[in-house]
Parts: C-alpha cells; sequence; structure tokens
C-alpha cells in the first residue's frame, strides 16, 4: 500500500470548497460508487465531473479502481481528519476567547466614587 504524506490543508479546504466536489464525497461517504453515479445527479459534462475527481484524488481524498471500463471510486477519509483536527484545535481557541468576553460582558460594572 502507498504510504501518503500528511494531509496537505489547503488541498483538502479547496477540494472541499466547490459544492459539487463536496456533494461528491458525501455521496462516497454512504459507499463506493461508479464514476457514472457520481455524475449522475449534477448537470454538468462527464469531463467536468473527472476534474472534480481529480481534485479530489489530489487532495487525497478519493481512491479511483478501474474494473474494465469503468472507475470504481471511495473516499479515504483520513485527509478529513487531519482538517478535523486542525478545525477542533482552533474552535478551542475560539470558545475559549468567547467565553473570556462573556465574561467580562456580563461582570458586574464597577461602582465609580463620586468626585468631591
Amino acid at each position: 500500500m502507498l504510504k501518503r504524506p500528511p494531509a496537505d490543508l489547503p488541498s483538502v479546504f479547496g477540494a472541499l470548497a466547490h459544492p459539487i466536489r463536496l456533494a461528491i464525497v458525501e455521496r462516497l461517504a454512504a459507499g463506493e460508487c461508479t464514476v457514472g453515479e457520481l455524475a449522475e445527479p449534477h448537470d454538468v459534462s462527464l469531463p467536468a465531473i473527472s476534474q472534480h475527481l481529480r481534485v479530489l484524488e489530489d487532495a487525497g481524498l478519493l481512491v479511483q479502481t478501474p474494473e474494465g471500463r469503468v472507475r470504481r471510486c471511495a473516499l479515504d477519509a483520513r485527509p478529513l481528519s487531519a482538517a478535523f483536527s486542525w478545525l477542533v484545535r482552533y474552535r478551542v481557541f475560539w470558545e475559549d476567547v468567547l467565553d473570556d468576553v462573556e465574561a467580562r460582558a456580563t461582570a458586574p460594572l464597577p461602582k465609580h466614587r463620586k468626585r468631591k
């Protein structure tokens, strides 16, 4: 089995940024299928679908296996796991920042002394 380098996060996020590619990933999460089955719900040409599949494959999200004249596609979720880990790290950061903002916003105001 070919070992892949750690996920290239810009490629993963770029691949997921297009609605057709995102829909393809969602479909592949349900199980492998053919290129034709992936193309069916989209109103684009087969060459356009092939380009989208190439982007997903280059990002490490897709594995294509030829079976005669048909290509079967499967999702490789490892890059998604790396992207999720990255997002979680920043989610924790922002939750801490926002919790601090909330605490300051809801804290009672200090009482001011009157000037003489």
